[in-house]
């Protein structure tokens, strides 16, 4: 079949196509062998990932969760539901698309900016977690103005000072609850001797209602320790609570509150603590930052069956 011939005015778009059905395949050949060849180099695996900080407004005050630190750990039932059967674990676990024989903790102290102060809540395992965290935040630990201590286990106490007793936030007041201080002063605690005890000249102790600074207010959450406290955070008519360890994790300890926690002091109140605080923050559909929840730790609570769901926040503190 003869080439149509391509006259000025002529090319139609039939005979543009049968003009380039008619080219010889080879014409086509040095285009592709001029593309660039797919990549073969192998990237070295890195690992998984996890952020740092998250960092969101609340009326006037602007507020950074903190990943001070995260660990993988092995049997989970032993530490979040010592009074559910094997059964009952597993298959909550798997309703969750969760392995029932590993669990992930993440360790989340919280920033406050009101505006004239920088307030800390709590301060992770060690000084190295809660120091990167601020750091990749945008903060030093010398401008932390107060610390708050919801309560004195080791993971929310160890990030005060380094091992020779040098403190991490060397301006800083500190402000914690009156019956949580009293009880591990008495308790013979290495923890609380060496990076508590010595702050007490500079501690503010609070009961329920105490307020650490304009619209941070103290709510009694016993149970978890003797006088651990939740605190309810609160600026231009927008509210969240800081539920602290009120609630250990996201499936086990909110869809099934009764199930006993290891590391809670007093189990039946922590129980009870658990189901009227969650109750609270649910009905009034707060948001909340919970100190051992996935990162950035921030969500609301659907009431559902026995217990509460986690409905995480994706961007409605950040509009």
């Amino acid at each position: 079949m003869p080439t149509p011939s391509l006259t000025p005015g002529s090319l139609t778009r039939r005979s543009a196509l049968m003009a380039a059905a008619a080219l010889p395949l080879a014409t086509a050949l040095p285009l592709a062998t001029a593309l660039p060849r797919p990549a073969r180099a192998a990237a070295e695996k890195m690992g998984p990932s996890l952020p740092t900080h998250h960092r969101f407004t609340l009326g006037g005050f602007e507020v950074v969760t903190l990943l001070a630190g995260s660990r993988v750990s092995d049997k989970p039932q032993e530490t979040f539901g010592l009074n559910a059967s094997p059964e009952d674990f597993a298959a909550l676990a798997e309703a969750n698309f969760l392995p029932a024989d590993q669990t992930r903790n993440f360790f989340t102290p919280t920033l406050i900016n009101t505006g004239s102060e920088l307030v800390l809540f709590d301060t992770g395992l060690a000084p190295e977690g809660i120091t990167a965290a601020l750091t990749a935040a945008g903060y030093s630990p010398d401008q932390v103005d107060v610390v708050v201590l919801t309560h004195m286990h080791g993971d929310h106490i160890g990030g005060l000072a380094n091992d020779s007793g040098a403190r991490s936030f060397a301006k800083a007041r500190y402000v914690t609850g009156a019956a949580e201080f009293d009880h591990w002063a008495k308790a013979g605690n290495e923890g609380f001797d060496t990076k508590v005890k010595p702050l007490a000249a500079e501690t503010t102790m609070l009961a329920e209602g105490g307020t650490v600074a304009s619209g941070i207010t103290a709510l009694a959450a016993f149970g978890h320790s003797p006088g651990h406290m939740a605190y309810r955070i609160e600026s231009e008519g927008k509210a969240l609570i800081l539920t602290a360890d009120t609630v250990n994790h996201y499936v086990f300890s909110l869809q099934r509150p009764d199930w006993e926690v290891r590391f809670d002091m007093d189990k039946a109140q922590a129980a009870a603590t658990r189901k009227s605080l969650l109750g609270m923050i649910a009905a009034d559909r707060l948001p909340f930052i919970g100190y051992h929840m996935p990162f950035p730790a921030l969500g609301y609570l659907e009431a559902q069956g026995e217990g509460f769901r986690l409905v995480p926040a994706s961007y409605q503190m950040t509009l």
